[in-house]
């Protein structure tokens, strides 16, 4: 099985933010892999890692990154495949990291996510894979209307609460 999504973070600190990720992509059947890579540790190591992506087989990268949160831009600087930057919550809330994804210049896109949003980078990949690929567009269709039911039940619940002033 050869990955189709890679996950990359600037360190395993990211790890239990990036695990949502992880998770949906397996549910999903989704191959792909998790490496740590820094663009200020390994700058090397990132851009040999970027420029290999689409002939190693991948089609979506999923980048994390915190604080100065570079990873996600220099990744997408050395590479024509589709990078999704996730701003992790350290400095100021996150609020540093997504500015310094989201800030990339012409030329340079990288989609992003919220804060932390590592499910919905997930799910962005998995729709930008559904395009070409049947079996993975079925398995969104499936999670996706899993995601109504549980609102539907969650709302039924919420009519059985009761207070003596509600009117539903």
């Amino acid at each position: 099985m050869k990955p189709i999504v890679s996950i990359i973070m600037g360190s395993t600190s990211d790890l239990p933010v990036m695990e949502k990720a992880c998770q949906l992509l397996n549910e999903l059947q989704v191959p792909f892999e998790v490496n740590a890579l820094s663009a200020h540790r390994t700058p090397d190591a990132v851009e040999a890692f970027a420029r290999g992506a689409k002939d190693r087989g991948l089609k979506v990268i999923i980048a994390a990154a915190g604080m100065a949160a570079a990873l996600p831009g220099v990744i997408a600087a050395s590479t024509t495949l589709p990078v999704i930057g996730v701003p992790i919550k350290g400095m100021l809330d996150g609020l540093d990291a997504m500015l310094s994804i989201i800030q990339m210049p012409p030329g340079i896109p990288v989609a992003t996510v919220g804060v932390n949003g590592a499910q919905n980078a997930a799910i962005l990949a998995v729709e930008m894979l559904a395009l070409s690929d049947e079996a993975i567009a079925q398995r969104l269709a499936g999670y996706k209307q899993g995601l109504k039911a549980k609102i539907e039940k969650a709302n039924q619940d919420l009519a059985a609460v009761k207070y003596e002033y509600k009117t539903n």
